[in-house]
């Protein structure tokens, strides 16, 4: 007339495990995750160009963010801090100086004129950088609709 199963000792330990505390951690860790993903970009937030399929080219410490954003005139930074257009060639040229095999990734504003662009990728050839990227979005197929449609 017990609670036990299998005829043992009235004191035998059962050794069911309980998962509703690491279901639960879990949850919770994955609701974190989903929050704090988007909050993770680098640097200045600017609203990226978008393209078909963007080149993955892996992060390292040889990379330099330089950043366009939209204002009028545009603003420059390197990595989060700003420069004054008349500063910003001499801060590449020290930058070139001090670590030539740096990579230089352009993170420009979609709403910028491509000069704009253009000029800052001039800026970097004539500081002497070869290895210089854009970043761009991948484009949602809803967004390529609307494009082919209009």
């Amino acid at each position: 007339m017990g609670m036990g199963g299998g005829g043992g000792s009235r004191h035998s330990v059962q050794s069911d495990i309980n998962v509703t505390p690491l279901v639960d951690v879990c949850l919770v860790l994955l609701i974190i995750f989903m929050v704090v993903t988007p909050l993770l970009q680098k640097g200045i937030p600017i609203q990226l160009p978008t393209t078909d399929n963007p080149g993955k080219k892996p992060e390292n410490e040889k990379q330099k963010l330089i950043t366009i954003e939209w204002a009028t005139p545009p603003k420059y930074y390197i990595g989060s801090k700003w420069f004054p257009k008349e500063d910003f060639q001499k801060e590449l040229d020290e930058l070139f100086q001090r670590s030539p095999a740096t990579e230089l990734v352009i993170k420009a504003d979609q709403r910028l004129k491509y000069g704009d662009v253009k000029e800052v990728m001039k800026m970097t050839k004539e500081a002497g950088f070869q290895d210089v990227g854009l970043i761009t979005d991948k484009r949602t197929t809803g967004t390529a609709a609307k494009k082919t449609a209009g």
